[in-house]
């Protein structure tokens, strides 16, 4: 699975555009990815991906980076194993692709806010 490209608002996967929020889990995308907290990823947001035990999480925090992890995510994941990265949407997208052929794509979960 590769990111194509990002804009604004959307995200080209694999020659497919999406415009709503989502996660990249094990290579499977899971689309209309809702925070409990708008433009805060908590726990509760991605209990999936904690589930799946990536080695690394990319989070993308939108355009400007606006949606932030919230207090002790970060902890909470390297308590898990896993390693958390959040930047903002564009550079997520190509560090994803960049980690993908390095480690594979299993090891590799995204989540990615597509706006502000």
């Amino acid at each position: 699975m590769k990111i194509d490209s990002y804009r604004f608002g959307a995200i080209v996967i694999d020659g497919k555009t999406h415009t709503r929020d989502l996660k990249i889990i094990g290579g499977e995308i899971k689309e209309n990815w809702w925070r409990g907290s708008g433009h805060v990823c908590t726990v509760e947001d991605i209990k999936d991906i904690i589930e799946a035990r990536p080695h690394t999480l990319i989070l993308g925090t939108g355009a400007s980076g606006l949606m932030k992890p919230a207090p002790g995510l970060s902890e909470e994941l390297a308590r898990n194993g896993i390693r958390l990265e959040s930047i903002p949407t564009e550079l997520a997208a190509m560090r994803y692709n960049e980690l993908c052929g390095m480690v594979g794509e299993d090891r590799v979960a995204f989540a990615a806010h597509l706006t502000c």
